[in-house]
């Protein structure tokens, strides 16, 4: 694929998961549900609590947040493992409606400062409304891609996210930007999809696949690979073996992807002198 409709593919991807995640959050504020409900790419008019148990969340995390904030977006629980101590400053990645940010900034505590970004307008104008409801005075959500962080070199402590990044198609360019952001010693955690298996050609050229968390997914050891030419220490990559008995209903059996891929927790840390991108 020459270099110009490799370019123009990556826009219309961009503009795919763009357009579905803003029509999440319109329809999810208008109470009504959107897509899939049981997949990463579509969102229930309420909060599914079974759902939210599934992807690591206590019943209390599911539902001490403000209204639509737990949308049911992602394929994990990052802030269970990230391990916040109050005063950090946490970065989310793809914040969608609010739901970790919140979560985080009930550990970091009012020392603390929680940033969430997202390249979706409504999903920004849904978070700060949510932010609002709840009274989170140390959260706040900026309109940005992953790929071009609006944050200042060296200020975030620990970088969260929850099944965005294989949304990108510039991964490299993400992680680069992480490290970018973060202080000497900060720490990358992040709940996401990888291939287990190679994707077949039906899958990766499938652009609902890719805006459904599927057919971006980079294997662990591409992975791996990323995040040490990115100047990443301590990378370790864990699969969630129970994974598969929700991505199976991602698809609606489309394309079997639970045996290509499975959610993973991603963690790794800046080394302490600091390197900028």
């Amino acid at each position: 694929m020459s270099s110009i409709n490799c370019v123009e593919k990556d826009v219309e991807i961009k503009e795919a998961v763009c357009n579905i995640y803003g029509s999440i959050a319109e329809a999810n504020t208008a109470g009504k549900s959107y897509g899939n409900v049981a997949s990463c790419c579509g969102a229930p008019a309420e909060t599914d609590i079974d759902y939210s148990l599934q992807l690591g969340y206590s019943k209390e995390e599911a539902t001490n947040v403000p209204t639509g904030a737990n949308m049911g977006l992602g394929c994990g629980n990052p802030t269970a493992i990230a391990n916040l101590k109050e005063g950090n400053v946490v970065l989310d990645l793809g914040s969608g409606g609010g739901f970790d940010c919140f979560l985080a900034a009930k550990k970091v505590g009012s020392s603390g400062h929680v940033i969430g970004i997202d390249m979706t307008p409504a999903m920004i104008s849904k978070s700060r409304l949510n932010a609002k409801k709840g009274g989170y005075s140390n959260v706040e959500f900026r309109l940005g891609e992953i790929e071009y962080l609006p944050v200042a070199n060296a200020t975030v402590d620990v970088v969260i996210s929850n099944c965005v990044v294989n949304l990108s198609t510039d991964k490299f360019r993400v992680f680069q930007e992480v490290a970018r952001v973060l202080k000497p010693g900060g720490r990358l955690v992040i709940s996401d999809i990888v291939a287990t298996n190679p994707l077949p050609d039906e899958i990766k050229n499938n652009l609902a696949l890719y805006a459904g968390c599927i057919a971006g997914a980079m294997s662990i050891e591409e992975l791996k690979n990323v995040l040490e030419k990115c100047g990443f220490e301590n990378i370790t990559i864990q699969i969630n073996k129970l994974s598969c008995t929700f991505l199976e209903k991602w698809t609606n059996n489309e394309c079997d992807a639970e045996n290509y891929i499975a959610s993973a927790v991603i963690e790794a840390t800046q080394p302490k002198q600091l390197n900028i991108f």
